[in-house]
């Protein structure tokens, strides 16, 4: 690209017939360098920012890049997290399933021992009532033989 500098200090070789008027070229050259030189230095400053967007997209990018692989390591976390709660609630669901199943079995036992108990204290009973009824009509017979005596 042709730098302002290089169009200041150009010069043309004069004609003396049909040439061009110096004072118009210099003139025309002097405006153009103006106008080239703001446009060099637009471009130059533009290049400067380019770099810069550049250099914060990458920056951006990375941020971005970043954050999309904690999110994916938060979303692999949780579902790690939420797969072990879960085993472990059905753990304890399978724990108190069984310490319920041994408890009422515990319980049956011990309602079918109750009931032995019970059917041999009632045998007890009935043996005991049956002494008794044993003791009292021995009783009575006594109480007869002594009044068949008076």
């Amino acid at each position: 690209m042709i730098t302002p500098l290089e169009i200041e200090n150009k010069k043309f070789s004069k004609k003396t017939l049909n040439g061009y008027d110096p004072e118009e070229v210099d003139e025309f050259l002097d405006d153009l360098t103006k106008d080239y030189e703001i446009l060099y230095k637009q471009v130059a400053e533009n290049k400067h920012e380019v770099e810069d967007l550049k250099a914060k997209l990458e920056h951006y990018t990375q941020i971005e890049s970043t954050l999309q692989s904690t999110l994916l390591l938060a979303q692999s976390a949780s579902e790690e997290v939420k797969s072990a709660a879960q085993k472990q609630a059905d753990q304890i669901i399978k724990e108190s399933e069984l310490k319920a199943k041994q408890a009422t079995e515990g319980i049956e036992q011990e309602i079918t021992e109750k009931k032995k108990e019970l059917e041999g204290i009632n045998k007890q009973f009935d043996v005991y009532k049956a002494k008794m009824e044993s003791l009292l009509i021995a009783q009575l017979e006594l109480l007869k033989e002594i009044k068949s005596e008076d």
